[in-house]
Order: structure tokens, then C-alpha cells, then sequence
């Protein structure tokens, strides 16, 4: 075995001696770590030894080496471009007229079970890319099978478009390692980088059952697609802390409370129902509570609004939120406006969805301050982590507004009355606030 002689690659990768462990047939035993050139591979000579070992070949003589590409394209889960480039290895590999229905040792079936029962879609997605083509795809679909049929037919979906992705391409353009303009192996980045992100989006969709959600999953997976529904909602990922500058203070809002004692007896009803007797009228000043903004597309936050609101709330705690559809993370979706008499110099105009509305609320919750109030600015139309309304995630929405009493606002102007009291929840004009709104009105 010497892949010392596996030569042609054109990017900067460096020839030199290597070193050789015994490996076997069985999965996860064979392997090819350019970086620290060692290769395990089995050394029999039985025909899917042979295979394997074409297989690490190819490895030495197209991947890429000694930089961290998964870092390059962060977005992409480093487990999606594992898969994905061992289908193009798998690919170029068939190309070359090897044999790779070999490529199987007898625990896909249950590997395949294993993963439908216990709900891992993302896993099986990728699993699937990385025994395409081999001998080992029909035994591992059959476990899926055997574990939930319902997801047959969207990793049948995936399959059909990966294997049009790479159809009729020469083994010369999967495995070319002459760099491109950002200086990733054209192999690579045309082959492998488009189907991580690829397998990267349908992980991260919701199992598509039924007629309609499968053709929307299918169209997803299209050049252009919006992604499909996922059903939940993003990591909420908070922006680095913004330069802030203080405010002065002010009188703070107006407050009407009822006390027992005064010179307005207001609730005169009181005096019968109210164990303290709390039937005169009272006025204080709030000076903070908790306001979480809604700066998705279809909210438009006018900034003059905002600085009333701050100057008559100087001690507010004000945090704006959007998602950018289909982000795994690496873009922040959360953002301090003000933090308890201070202001940040400059506003984040958002990033087009909404995505994390469950998670902010929640966060703003945690956040309050004794009895002080929320208020939430939002239209109500929650949704996903790829911006797709969702029945259940409004319901939680709509049971997190109900449960700690948040006030909600249709824009910025609102929010300062809100903050002083406003209207009941459940009251009328509750049914503006579409999804939640109606969601309101149900539980």
C-alpha cells in the first residue's frame, strides 16, 4: 500500500511519506487523515478490501487538507460535509468503475431502525448522503422503513436530487483540486459545499408527511426554494453589547393603581370584594418594565417612536429581535435597545424574519423585575426558525402572554400606554394581533 504514489492534486498539498495502520471492512474502521498522513485501511485481498481501499484513496487524492473548511462555511453543520463528501468520493469512485455496491458491512439495516425510532431526521439525512450509490443504500432504507415509513418519501425526495446534482459530471470535475476564487478546491466547493447545504436544510426541516408538505419540501430542496417549515423555533443568539450612552431621567409614565386609602373612591365594589379594601384611586410613575420589539419585515419601528418611549421609560429594559430565515446560529437575532438607563447608540434594523419569538419572550420573563410590566410589540405572526407560520408555536406564544400577563402593542406608540396599563388580555381588540391574537381568544 503506498498512496505515497497517488499523485495529481494541483492545490498545495505537500507529497511525503505516510503512514499505514490496519483497518477493517466494517464502518467507521477505514480512514484517511491527510493533515497527519495516516491511512487505515485493511489490507486483505478480497474484493471489498479492495474497494475500501480505493475508496481512502481517492480520499488522499481529492479531499481537502490541513484547513479547517467547516469553519470557511460556517453555516453548514460539519457533519453534513462529512456526509456529503464521502458521496462524492462514493461517486468518483463508481465513475472509475469500482464496484461500490460492496460498500457495506451489514449494520446499515439497523443503523437506519435505530435512527427513524428515535426521531433523529437530521441524522438520517445525512446518513443517507453518505451510503448513496453504495450497496449499502437499500438495506439502510429498508430500516427507516421498518422504523417510520412516513419518512420515506422525504428521503427519497433528497436522493433524487442529490444524484441530479452530480448526474453526468466527469470524475475530473467531482474531484478537481485547483483552488477557486475563495480559494477552495473547485471539487469540493461546486460538489460538496452545494450538497452539505443542501442535506443542511432538509435537517433542519420538519418531516415533510402528507401530499402538500412533501411538494413544499420538494420545492425547498430546488435552486431558490424557500426552505420548508421546520416547527420550531431558533436559538435565541444575542448581538455583541452595543456602545450605550446614558439618559436623564424623567417623571417616568403615569400609573393609575388602586390603593385602600385616598380621596377618589373609584371602586366603590371594592370595598365588598377586595379583602384590602383597595377602592380609592392612586396615580405613581413607572420609570421601568420589560418591552421585546418585533423588527421583522412586516413591523415598521420608527426610531422617533422609540426614543419617546425611552425617554418616558428611561429604566427600561428594551430588546429588539429577528431571525434571518434558515440561520444556524451564526447570525445574531437579539439585540439590547436599552438596558436600565441606558441607551444604545445605534439600532439594529433586523434581519427579515421573525423566528425566536417563543425564546425572547421567555428570555424577557427571566428578566423582569418584581411586578413591573411586559409589553410585547409585535403584529402576532409568529413563526419558525425558516419563517413559517406554525399552529403550535403560536399556541405557546399565545400561553406565555396568558400565563405571566404581557401586554401587547401593534407599534411603538402603543407601547408607552401599555406600559402604564392598558387594555385587559383577552379584551377587545386582542383579535388584531393575527395568530396569537386569535390564539388568545381560543385558550
Amino acid at each position: 500500500m503506498f498512496p505515497e504514489l497517488v499523485t495529481g492534486r494541483e492545490d498545495d498539498f505537500e507529497h511525503g511519506p505516510w503512514t499505514i495502520l490496519r483497518g477493517s471492512t466494517l464502518r467507521g474502521e477505514a480512514s484517511c487523515d491527510l493533515k497527519e498522513r495516516v491511512l487505515q485501511v485493511p489490507l486483505g485481498e478480497d474484493p471489498t478490501s479492495r474497494v475500501v481501499r480505493a475508496h481512502e484513496l481517492v480520499h488522499a487524492r481529492v479531499s481537502p487538507h490541513n484547513v479547517d473548511w467547516g469553519a470557511l462555511v460556517g453555516d453548514v453543520p460539519p457533519r453534513a460535509l462529512e456526509c456529503a463528501e464521502e458521496f462524492r468520493v462514493n461517486t468518483i469512485l463508481q465513475r472509475l468503475h469500482f464496484d461500490v455496491a460492496l460498500l457495506r458491512d451489514g449494520s446499515e439495516k439497523i443503523g437506519g431502525r435505530r435512527l427513524a425510532e428515535a426521531g433523529e431526521w437530521g441524522q438520517a439525512v445525512c446518513f443517507l448522503l453518505a451510503v448513496l450509490g453504495t450497496g449499502a443504500e437499500r438495506d439502510y432504507l429498508a430500516g427507516v422503513r421498518a422504523g417510520d415509513p412516513t419518512w420515506l418519501p422525504g428521503l427519497r425526495a433528497i436522493r433524487k436530487r442529490a444524484l441530479h446534482l452530480v448526474e453526468g459530471r466527469a470524475p475530473s470535475t467531482l474531484g478537481a483540486t485547483t483552488y477557486d476564487d475563495q480559494g477552495v478546491p473547485k471539487g469540493y466547493a461546486q460538489t460538496t459545499v452545494v450538497l452539505a447545504r443542501l442535506v443542511a436544510q432538509a435537517m433542519e426541516s420538519r418531516v415533510p408527511i402528507g401530499v402538500d408538505a412533501l411538494r413544499q419540501f420538494r420545492r425547498s430542496l430546488e435552486p431558490g426554494g424557500r426552505r420548508a417549515p421546520t416547527g420550531r423555533f431558533a436559538p435565541l443568539v444575542f448581538a455583541p453589547a452595543a456602545p450605550m450612552r446614558c439618559r436623564p431621567r424623567t417623571p417616568g409614565i403615569r400609573h393609575r393603581s388602586s390603593a385602600p386609602w385616598g380621596i377618589v373612591l373609584r371602586y366603590p365594589g371594592r370595598l365588598l370584594t377586595d379583602p384590602q379594601q383597595r377602592a380609592f384611586a392612586g396615580r405613581t410613575h413607572r420609570h421601568g418594565g420589560v418591552v421585546v420589539i418585533d423588527q421583522s419585515g412586516s413591523m415598521d419601528i420608527d426610531e422617533g417612536a422609540l426614543n419617546d418611549l425611552l425617554g418616558r421609560a428611561p429604566d427600561a429594559l428594551v430588546v429588539g429581535y429577528s431571525h434571518r430565515p434558515g440561520d444556524t446560529g451564526q447570525t445574531p437575532n437579539a439585540w439590547l435597545l436599552a438596558e436600565r438607563g441606558r441607551v444604545a447608540v445605534t439600532s439594529n434594523i433586523g434581519n427579515v424574519g421573525n423566528g425566536v419569538d417563543g425564546p425572547v419572550l421567555r428570555w424577557a420573563i427571566a428578566q423582569r423585575r418584581s411586578r413591573e410590566p411586559i409589553v410585547w410589540v409585535t403584529d402576532g405572526q409568529v413563526t419558525d426558525s425558516h419563517d413559517h407560520p406554525d399552529d403550535a408555536l403560536s399556541t405557546e406564544c399565545a400561553e406565555l402572554v396568558r400565563r405571566y400577563s404581557i401586554r401587547m402593542a401593534r407599534d411603538l406608540s402603543d407601547a408607552t400606554r401599555e406600559l402604564s396599563g392598558g387594555l385587559a388580555i383577552g379584551g377587545a381588540g386582542t383579535a388584531r394581533f393575527g395568530r396569537v391574537g386569535r390564539k388568545l381568544l381560543e385558550i
